[in-house]
């Protein structure tokens, strides 16, 4: 079982680069080192597109974090991406399966300390720690876009017995 859920913000043309990588492997920026250093082999991570405000992947880590100073996703500000994290992809969702944020923001328990109508706010940044119930929300919200009538749903970790 995962220990941490995370969301990775990045901007549309940065998430593309990870998407044409395969989501192989995904840079987080170099202010984040305190919470980089949580990430670890298992952990998973959700995608959140800035700008047009939609989830769009999941993916599960298979390594811990690593310094790499390559240049790859496109430095946002002054911001560099320097620390890098193995990955594999588990739901990606085909464009026109975004799920826009607004459909679910109310239901998430993470954007419960921003006004309703400020929701994104809790977005701003590169890495979040999420709870594990919203994760999961979002999640099956993706299974079922990208799935769809085959899919019959998933018990909750919470829920088993």
């Amino acid at each position: 079982m995962p220990r941490n859920f995370w969301m990775v913000v990045c901007n549309p043309e940065n998430f593309s680069i990870t998407r044409q990588m395969g989501f192989t492997v995904q840079g987080l920026k170099a202010q984040h080192r305190r919470k980089v250093q949580r990430v670890e082999a298992g952990d998973r991570l959700l995608y959140y597109v800035s700008g047009i405000r939609c989830f769009t992947a999941t993916a599960t880590l298979t390594s811990g974090y690593f310094e790499e100073e390559t240049q790859i996703w496109r430095n946002e500000g002054n911001s560099t991406w320097p620390y890098r994290m193995r990955i594999k992809p588990e739901i990606v969702l085909d464009e026109g399966q975004y799920i826009d944020a607004n459909m679910l923001a109310h239901r998430l328990d993470y954007v419960r300390r921003w006004p309703p109508e400020n929701w994104y706010m809790a977005f701003q940044g590169n890495l979040h720690l999420l709870p594990k119930r919203d994760f999961f929300l979002i999640e099956e919200e993706m299974k079922k876009l990208k799935l769809g009538r085959e899919y019959r749903g998933e018990v909750f970790p919470e829920d088993e017995g």
